[in-house]
């Protein structure tokens, strides 16, 4: 059946066709006619303008990209996405609240047996191998300054590690963390890296170059979600160059079939996995394949967990984690009027009754992902405004726009939280300045950059080596007062007690323990 959806979603257009080093092959005549016969029919022939005066190779290699579409579909897609359903004025009002008591779970005020039963259960799926991680990495790092993959980006630090150099030495130390607590050698956790056309291949030299940050290559697999074409604002295809379509990943959300058509599934079906973790690059705190969160989820039973944080007030622009209509969603904030915003819990005045913010941090069970092919379909693109470099078709002249000419269609990640019932849903309250500090701007922004990121990792350092009765000095400014510790030497705070007698002098990084 799996082999069979891979063709569809070939069909349909939702595997990535980047150019893999392999020439593309030149096409019949009867192939040509038949493919042009099938975008006249969607009106999307505009395509073919300038094929005739292209060289063999580009004809070739155009003709590829546009079979990996199906036009129909795409206009379909897009007019829904352009023309959402309008609600009428008799359709009753979303009906939104929190998450039922059982299905969530805080860090925050948890009791500590919970939390140590958890992180032993999660250990011990961790040592049997199977527990698997699922990193989105797709992005570049175009407000930060750099081309290269987000994950690839030195947010300063002292050991000057970039984002994927800090994770990956996060699944090292779990890994450490399982053996030591079973006993047992040789344990692994596979780390699959979600890339987009434009990262791909150089998130893999940078994987190459590092000699995989001490992880073995043979558990790392590299991928790459699916593309769509980019549109103009009536709906057609644009054209990048005269030989080539203007394409954009899928968004996050492209997760799904890419784990289909890159044989990840397959790959973890192999190795008996029944936990996922997914979570995106830019956050520098990301507890990788923590094993609180593997237990929490896998004590609930649950399809999907997420973990959130909570929201610092009522205009803080984040999503939110809730029901709505009875299911399991993710609302943004700006579909929130200010009544329900600020909104307090009746049984926690203090708090707001809505305050689980969503930072993408997810739990899958496997036997939830062995049905993407049930669901897949069902979920909806949405339309992000772009400026679209394109060919202009009547005078064949590149056009570069100043302002918003064209769509993306992407897929969010959170598009099938409904799709559950509550009862397969879980959520975790987790703490911000233990586990979320994302990285979206330049350096200098002042809020979720460079340097607060690294901030954040330096301050969490220094709250590890007080907890255990050490002392930081500084003499420098406030950025000067932390301790970058290495994940290799600790996950989350354990095993820091040879620093209980010390007086470390900040900025500082511990790299082993002596």
């Amino acid at each position: 059946m799996a082999s069979t959806f891979n063709t569809i979603l070939d069909k349909l257009h939702l595997t990535s066709r980047d150019d893999d080093g392999v020439p593309a092959k030149e096409p019949t005549q009867e192939e040509l006619k038949e493919l042009q016969d099938k975008y006249a029919e969607a009106g999307q022939d505009h395509v073919f303008t300038f094929y005739e005066g292209l060289s063999t190779a580009e004809q070739a290699g155009l003709f590829e990209r546009l079979k990996s579409f199906e036009p129909k579909y795409i206009n379909e897609i897009a007019n829904k996405a352009l023309h959402p359903a309008q609600r009428s004025d008799e359709s009753p009002q979303d009906e939104l609240e929190p998450l039922p008591e059982a299905a969530t779970a805080s860090i925050l005020d948890s009791k500590d047996e919970d939390i140590q039963s958890w992180y032993t259960s999660g250990l011990e799926y961790v040592s049997k191998g199977q527990v698997a991680v699922v990193l989105m990495a797709g992005g570049q790092g175009t407000r930060l300054g750099s081309s290269d993959p987000k994950g690839c980006f030195d947010i300063g630090l002292p050991s000057q590690k970039s984002l994927f150099h800090i994770q990956a030495e996060r699944i090292w130390k779990v890994q450490q963390l399982a053996e030591k607590q079973s006993g047992k050698k040789d344990i692994f956790i596979p780390w699959y890296v979600m890339t987009s056309g434009p990262t791909r291949r150089a998130t893999e030299q940078y994987f190459e170059k590092h000699n995989y940050f001490g992880l073995q290559k043979d558990n790392i697999l590299i991928f790459e979600q699916g593309v769509l074409p980019c549109l103009s604002n009536e709906g057609k295809i644009l054209l990048e160059s005269k030989a080539k379509v203007a394409v954009a990943p899928d968004g996050n959300g492209g997760i799904y079939q890419a784990l289909l058509t890159s044989n990840v599934r397959t790959d973890m079906r192999k190795r008996g996995i029944q936990h996922i973790h997914a979570y995106c690059v830019d956050n520098c705190l990301v507890k990788v394949a923590d094993p609180v969160f593997i237990g929490f989820a896998a004590s609930k039973d649950v399809d999907i967990a997420t973990k959130v944080v909570r929201k610092r007030n009522a205009k803080e622009p984040v999503g939110l984690i809730l029901q709505k209509n009875g299911k399991p969603d993710v609302v943004e904030y700006s579909e929130i009027d200010n009544t329900t915003a600020e909104a307090k819990d009746s049984k926690q005045p203090d708090l707001l009754k809505f305050r689980a913010a969503n930072i993408v941090n997810h739990y899958y069970s496997f036997r939830f992902l062995e049905s993407i092919e049930d669901w897949a379909h069902k979920l909806p693109h949405h339309v992000a405004r772009k400026k679209i470099p394109h060919v202009d078709i009547e005078k064949g002249e590149t056009v570069k726009p100043d302002k918003p000419n064209g769509i993306k269609l992407e897929q969010f990640v959170f598009d099938v939280f409904p799709l559950l019932s509550l009862e397969k849903f879980a959520c975790m309250e987790v703490k911000r300045e233990d586990e979320f500090s994302p990285l979206k701007n330049a350096r200098g922004t002042g809020e979720d950059d460079p340097d607060t990121s690294k901030q954040d990792i330096l301050s969490q350092g220094r709250r590890w080596v007080q907890n255990v009765g050490g002392i930081v000095e500084s003499e420098g400014s406030a950025e000067e007062t932390g301790v970058e510790i290495s994940p290799l030497v600790s996950y989350g705070g354990e095993g820091l007690e040879f620093l209980s007698t010390r007086t470390i002098k900040a900025p500082a990084v511990i790299e082993k323990e002596d």
